[in-house]
């Protein structure tokens, strides 16, 4: 169950801070997963996250978010948007290595120039 489905728009404020700070854990795992992706290594997971196309859009029953949480809230976007810009240069970088090695394959091989033997 999201939080969106567990709170109502008119929850006492607490209820509301418990549930935002459980959307913040949230959103501060999958950074953390895709830091975890960049980090091992793994092309098939960071790919996956480059193809993530949605916008994330704050759950309207939660109404605003408290003002305690505001700063937390502008760690996390910074780490996202640092992590954000990490995958978009390991994509690029898979990119051109892909890119490179296609023109490697299918390049025809050069043939000796001269036979090495004794006359």
């Amino acid at each position: 169950m999201t939080a969106l489905q567990r709170v109502s728009p008119g929850a006492p404020e607490d209820e509301r801070r418990a549930e935002w700070t459980l959307v913040l854990e949230e959103m501060e795992g999958e950074v953390i997963d895709a830091e975890r992706s960049i980090r091992g290594n793994r092309a098939e997971e960071i790919a996956a996250w480059g193809r993530r196309m949605e916008d994330w859009v704050p759950p309207s029953a939660l109404g605003p978010l408290p003002m305690d949480l505001r700063e937390r809230a502008a760690r996390l976007l910074q780490h996202q948007l640092a992590v954000a810009e990490e995958l978009v240069e390991r994509i690029t970088q898979s990119q051109r290595q892909r890119d490179l090695a296609a023109r490697m394959a299918y390049r025809p091989r050069p043939v000796a120039a001269f036979v090495d033997r004794a006359l």
